[in-house]
């Protein structure tokens, strides 16, 4: 679903050195990315390479200590605190691994609470909660707190609250890290909708298995980009690994059983 049109997302350069006392951390060292609009992208690497403050500087969470990053043809570094709150808000939805629900709310309220600090009006905020809720399959569930859900039925409450805004970016952190495989699974297969219908994900991931699903793959290493593959790479390499890969993705039986 890529265009020929300006990147959406452009990083030149960008670096991200973290101080404490007299010690020095390059998380990220001279990244340089493009990303289209409608593009499905995975980062994947060790624990430790930058792929968590890569994400969190996309989504406008954190600054490049150097570097260029432009967002829809735009340097955020010209972008005061309210305008990178606003985007944040109405432009990039968030799906982390730890899910982030606020216990004391219910599902709806929880997914309702991004378009209230918009300003939505009530009945629009209704409309698009309930239709978010309903996509992932948990509107039977809008009165429930988070204690009463198990991680498997929380994660789809967290993609409706992120995508309920009807953001132009998804970032997800590792989506399916506190998950099992069903319900891993699960949360990916509606990722690929939402990819279809249009939407641009960045996703950070460590599963082969899920970085599949994505356009490409985005390798770090001691926070340098060593490699930027397409989707079939990443098949041939799950092959390879003794995994028979169907024509439509889905990963079959082992070798061997």
């Amino acid at each position: 679903m890529q265009t020929a049109t300006e990147p959406l997302i452009e990083l030149d350069g960008v670096t991200k050195v973290f101080y404490t006392d007299e010690i020095e951390t390059h998380a990220l060292s001279g990244i340089h990315l493009s990303i289209q609009k409608g593009e499905y992208i995975s980062i994947a690497g060790p624990s430790g390479c930058g792929k968590t403050t890569l994400l969190s500087i996309l989504g406008l969470l954190d600054s490049p200590t150097d570097g260029v990053y432009s967002l829809n043809g735009r340097p955020v570094s010209g972008l005061t605190a309210s305008e990178r709150a606003r985007i944040r808000n109405r432009e990039i939805g968030f799906i982390f691994q730890a899910f982030n629900l606020i216990g004391d709310l219910t599902v709806y309220e929880n997914v309702e609470l991004p378009l209230t600090y918009r300003g939505m009006p009530s009945a629009e905020r209704k409309q698009r909660v309930e239709a978010a809720l309903e996509r992932v399959g948990m509107a039977h569930r809008i009165r429930h707190y988070p204690s009463q859900l198990s991680g498997g039925q929380q994660q789809p409450v967290a993609v409706a609250r992120a995508i309920a805004g009807d953001p132009l970016i998804l970032l997800a952190d590792e989506p399916t890290g506190n998950l099992d495989s069903k319900n891993g699974e699960a949360v990916m297969e509606l990722l690929r909708e939402l990819h279809q219908g249009g939407a641009t994900i960045c996703m950070v991931t460590h599963d082969p298995r899920y970085a599949r699903h994505a356009d490409r793959t985005i390798h770090l290493f001691d926070g340098q980009v060593v490699r930027d593959e397409a989707a079939g790479a990443v098949v041939e390499e799950l092959e390879e690994a003794g995994f028979e890969i169907g024509v439509d993705g889905e990963k079959r039986v082992p070798h061997g059983g």
